[in-house]
């Protein structure tokens, strides 16, 4: 394959999701007022984050944590670690954790933080006495029943538990304090695998309303990391072939489908999908002309645009695996083109799903096997699909317009009941 397009420039989270919640609430009907109310956020914190270096310099990096909106409940949402961190990227996926525990209909508001650092150019004591300061800066707008953390980019169960250990030692034993924990702190069963297992399920799901095929289709995804690999590895044992597979370092192409378990293995101990010999290499901008039936971004948000790809893609479903991935203007071209966007708060949100059984399990200080957890997984995401599904058709409107529409009647009734 051949490489002619260039990396399309990403789009602010936030001006995604505005421009989607505004086509949402003309549909509502929403007044202004209301509009205000769901679109201003609550709180932002931001904090400065001194870190004590190994060489004995100490550094600042800023820190960042955005309360969306709480009228159902705590608010909820991850922590990213990455060097493009700022406000309005905080911001923008705040809200998008609003729509996405109401289309749940999870007892949650949206919430979302992070650093503005390369968690990779940190050493592991770094990484701690980063994780250890950034908690103590937030913990006065953090809680079980207040705001609860969780993994995202750039962090995971390791970075959770220390955000566990450093806000216990000043208000006492917090498991529900952050979720995406290692089990052996009152994590849950199922976590980590929760987002790229729930992406499949919703996949599956919207294979069969679209009539596109399932067991024999084909998929490519961009990204290579928590959600991606999981993801692959649940097409995989679906009977999907996974034809090609991008990171940061460069990505690899099988027409046959790859070997999804030898990849991994690869990946864990080279870091990176380049270099797998067992299929063909391929550049990061080659996957997006990958013809393939379902096209699964799932790293950075604001990567399908009108400059950059959205006329190149040639799948039959563009499933967001990623938050915020495509831009307003390509999701229209693509809507002219027929191909259906699986929407990211509905795809993705297999990962705050099973957050909230993990917060529901430390409360209550008990354990679920496996076997309950995806069960129950499986069917909030497939009654979350139907209900998406069936406005959509009733409608006449996209899943993300669906999807946004009910989420945000959910929020607004939640604000018209508690009042003012």
């Amino acid at each position: 394959m051949s490489a002619t397009v260039a990396d399309p420039k990403p789009i602010p989270v936030g001006e995604i999701t505005h421009n989607q919640f505004e086509t949402a609430a003309d549909l509502l009907g929403l007044d202004e007022s209301m509009r205000v109310r769901l679109s201003v956020p609550f709180r932002e914190v931001t904090v400065q984050v001194p870190v004590l270096m190994d060489d004995g310099r100490v550094r600042i990096y800023i820190g960042y944590r955005v309360q969306h909106n709480g009228s159902r409940g705590p608010t909820k949402g991850g922590i990213r670690y990455h060097p493009t961190v700022d406000l309005e990227e905080v911001r923008g996926l705040a809200t998008l954790m609003t729509w996405k525990t109401a289309l749940l209909d999870l007892p949650f508001g949206g919430a979302k933080g992070g650093v503005n650092v390369d968690p990779k150019q940190l050493s592991r004591n770094e990484l701690e006495r980063l994780t250890r300061k950034f908690t103590e800066r937030i913990a006065l707008a953090i809680g079980p029943y207040r705001d609860i953390p969780a993994p995202d980019m750039g962090t995971n169960g390791q970075v959770m538990a220390w955000m566990l250990d450093e806000y216990s030692s000043k208000k006492g034993y917090s498991p529900a304090i952050v979720t995406g924990k290692p089990i052996g702190l009152g994590g849950s069963l199922g976590r980590e695998e929760a987002t790229g297992r729930g992406v499949m399920l919703v996949m599956r799901e919207a294979s069969r309303d679209y009539g596109l095929p399932w067991k024999g289709a084909t998929a490519a995804i961009q990204g290579f990391g928590n959600v991606g690999s999981h993801l692959a590895l649940a097409l995989h044992e679906q009977g999907v072939r996974v034809i090609a597979i991008t990171d940061v370092e460069g990505g690899v192409y099988a027409e046959r489908g790859i070997d999804v378990p030898a990849l991994l293995a690869y990946a864990r101990a080279n870091r990176t999908v380049a270099g797998y010999p067992n299929a063909d290499p391929i550049m990061n901008e080659q996957l997006w002309r990958v013809p393939c039936d379902y096209l699964i971004p799932a790293a950075l948000g604001g990567v399908i645009t009108k400059e950059g790809n959205a006329h190149e893609l040639q799948c039959r479903m563009l499933v967001e695996a990623a938050n915020g991935p495509t831009s307003p203007i390509a999701d229209k071209i693509l809507e002219e083109r027929g191909i259906p966007v699986l929407p990211d708060f509905l795809a993705n949100a297999g990962g705050v799903v099973v957050s909230y059984f993990e917060w529901t399990q430390n409360l209550q200080q008990m354990r679920w096997e496996l076997e309950d957890v995806n069960a129950a997984l499986e069917r909030k995401l497939v009654s979350a699909w139907r209900a998406v599904s069936t406005l959509a058709r009733e409608r006449g409107v996209s899943m993300r317009t669906a999807a946004y529409a009910i989420a945000l009647r959910r929020v607004a009734d939640a604000e018209e009941m508690r009042g003012l």
